[in-house]
Parts: structure tokens; sequence; C-alpha cells
């Protein structure tokens, strides 16, 4: 997996992974429970990760949405 983007907003969070799962892009939300370390206040980000085969189509969903401040810089 290929992190993709790393946020504590859990909208965009929502918004990205229900985008990949409507293109049938495999993705995983890690360090969702995190929060038990910070204290529930949400400082802490999650990352949204994707296959690296589709990480380009990915990346390219997320910019047509509007999103492509959160995008992870591509390596």
């Amino acid at each position: 997996m290929k992190e993709l983007l790393r946020t504590n907003n859990v909208v965009t969070i929502s918004f990205v992974t229900s985008l990949m799962k409507d293109a049938g892009i495999a993705c995983f939300v890690a360090d969702e429970n995190m929060s038990v370390l910070d204290g529930s206040i949400g400082i802490l980000p999650r990352r949204i990760l994707v296959d690296p085969d589709r990480i380009d189509e990915a990346r390219n969903l997320v910019e047509s949405a509007g999103l492509a401040e959160e995008l992870k810089p591509p390596k």
C-alpha cells in the first residue's frame, strides 16, 4: 500500500474513501485508532493508503474532486 494523503479531517477521510470505493480502488485508513493516544482530540493525522498500481488514478480522482492540496507530494 502507498500513502495517498494524511489528514485529521474526518470529513475529508470519509469523502476520499467514498471516492475510492466508487472507483473500485481498494483503500485502507491507517492510524484510525490513534485517538486513544491523543485523548480523542484528533491531533494525530490518519493516512489513506491505496494499491501502488492505482496510486496515479487515485491522485487524479482526488485532484478532480478539488482536494489536490490534501495529497502527499509524489516520490
